[in-house]
């Protein structure tokens, strides 16, 4: 039965000032967002119907999903979803929320790729290492169909995410997932790849304890805790990408802008690398460092 007093129009004014007053960054967005998950609309349709009342169970519903935005619990964990590439991925509090900032390692992993594409007779192979969601693999895929991808992830459950996201966008017959931390899956192996892809851990000690509340208490500790200056993951990478990268191969990794520089002068002194630089996002904050081995 509808709901008298509770069209979608006052209610979104309602519970934007709610989730204004317990310090939501962006109250009105997320009011809607909320609302046009809860009656299975998109915000287009959900702002064509604004004297549209509720029925009681559908009130219920949403001042559900209220209170747990009011907590600080994540929009994306609520609703599932988190546009990527413009691919929509399921995400939970099993795996990292993708982030738009992300789309930068994407951006350089696809050129160089395509370079080498040009160089080699044979289908790319590339590995993701720290593959969460799936959804870099998964854009790499879509956007590269002629290429061999393997991604691992350390955690069981983030990997029954990422294949689902894969089966999702069809892309789940060119991805290999493998359980493993890093490169320890293909230890004693053979394993030789074009391009290494990994948007690691890198939260230091100091950072951890200024993340949002939305971060720090929802999103998984291990996708998120680099260490004490956050280089843990990224060192190991750099260090270990040698042994499997071809000669001429890349590694592209994401990190804390504070961070690249490090990152460079790693690769320096390992003296295996004989093109690197950095590249900034879209901020204008140097995120991603690549590299070629000699």
């Amino acid at each position: 039965m509808p709901s008298a007093s509770w069209c979608v129009k006052n209610l979104l004014e309602v519970s934007a000032r709610y989730l204004e007053e317990k310090g939501i960054e962006t109250p009105r967005l997320d009011a809607e967002v909320l609302l046009a998950h809860q009656l299975d609309l998109d915000r287009i349709t959900l702002y064509l119907n604004f004297d549209q009342p509720l029925t009681d169970e559908e009130l219920t519903g949403y001042r559900s999903l209220i209170r747990r935005r009011a907590a600080r619990e994540p929009l994306q964990y609520i609703t599932g979803i988190q546009e990527f590439w413009s691919l929509e991925m399921a995400v939970c509090p099993d795996v990292l929320i993708p982030r738009p900032e992300t789309e930068i390692l994407v951006e350089q992993a696809i050129v160089l790729a395509r370079g080498l594409e040009r160089e080699r007779e044979k289908p790319l192979q590339i590995l993701e290492l720290g593959t969460g969601s799936g959804a870099i693999a998964i854009a790499l895929a879509k956007e590269m169909p002629d290429t061999a991808i393997r991604a691992t992830d350390i955690s069981r459950s983030a990997l029954r995410v990422a294949l689902e996201n894969a089966v999702t966008h069809g892309v789940s017959d060119r991805i290999t997932f493998i359980s493993g931390d890093l490169f320890k899956p293909f230890a004693g192996d053979e394993l030789t790849t074009d391009l290494i892809v990994s948007n690691p851990p890198y939260v230091s000690k100091s950072e951890w304890r200024v993340l949002a509340s939305e971060v720090r208490d929802h999103e998984p500790v291990e996708a998120l805790d680099g260490g004490e200056d956050g280089m843990d993951f990224l060192e190991k990478i750099i260090s270990g990408a040698m042994g499997f990268l071809n000669p001429g191969g890349w590694v592209v990794l994401e990190m804390a802008p504070h961070q690249t520089r490090k990152a460079l002068d790693l690769m320096e002194r390992t003296g295996a690398w004989d093109q690197k630089d950095r590249i900034r996002d879209y901020s204008g904050r140097y995120r991603v460092v690549k590299g070629r081995r000699r």
